[in-house]
């Protein structure tokens, strides 16, 4: 997706593409996001949105360095 408005709103964060026609990567993000959804965004009740964005941070830390991911054998 790109348009001005979009990068604009993502600020410092840089923005990923991925290859076009190439299922595998697309897999890859769309499973990641089905995680990050079930993980993480709609895994607790929350107040405000501020609220569920505070909590983003601690949870991305968790994915990337404790949680077992079964594509590479249950390690972190």
């Amino acid at each position: 997706y790109r348009s001005h408005a979009f990068a604009d709103a993502l600020g410092d964060i840089k923005h990923k593409w991925t290859k076009p026609y190439r299922p595998q990567t697309n897999g890859k993000v769309e499973r990641f996001n089905r995680t990050l959804a079930t993980e993480w965004a709609y895994a607790a009740i929350y107040d405000s949105e501020q609220a569920r964005e505070a909590t983003y941070q601690d949870w991305i830390h968790h994915y990337n360095h404790h949680r077992p991911h079964t594509g590479i054998g249950g390690q972190a």
